[in-house]
């Protein structure tokens, strides 16, 4: 019975010897330099051009784009203030931008 138990862990430490040289011997050297400059390429051929071509279309349109101010509309559901701010006048929000942000009663500037 003690020889069965020698001879299976003597077995099971070789096995384990070879998984660990073949893992060791598939990270080392060419392969590993091979991804890295597939990888390399990729980056210079692929992603850098891509990302040039959506910046150009970002200008593009951005270029057409008109900046005017939307026509001020009213509407009831809008701009409600139950309350005041707890900063400045109380009637602007934290991230107020006077061209694109209208108050209740309208842009502000603009005498219609």
């Amino acid at each position: 019975m003690a020889a069965l138990g020698r001879v299976s862990q003597m077995s099971l430490r070789s096995s384990l010897a070879q998984t660990r040289r073949q893992l060791s011997a598939a990270a080392s050297g060419a392969h590993g330099e091979q991804a890295a400059r597939t990888w390399k390429i990729l980056t210079f051929v692929v992603a850098l051009p891509g990302v040039a071509v959506c910046m150009l279309n970002m200008y593009l349109k951005e270029q057409q784009h008109s900046h005017e101010q939307p026509e001020f509309v009213p509407y009831s559901h809008l701009r409600i203030r139950s309350k005041r701010f707890p900063w400045g006048d109380g009637n602007k929000s934290l991230f107020h931008n006077p061209h694109l942000n209208a108050l209740p009663d309208g842009y502000e500037g603009h005498d219609e």
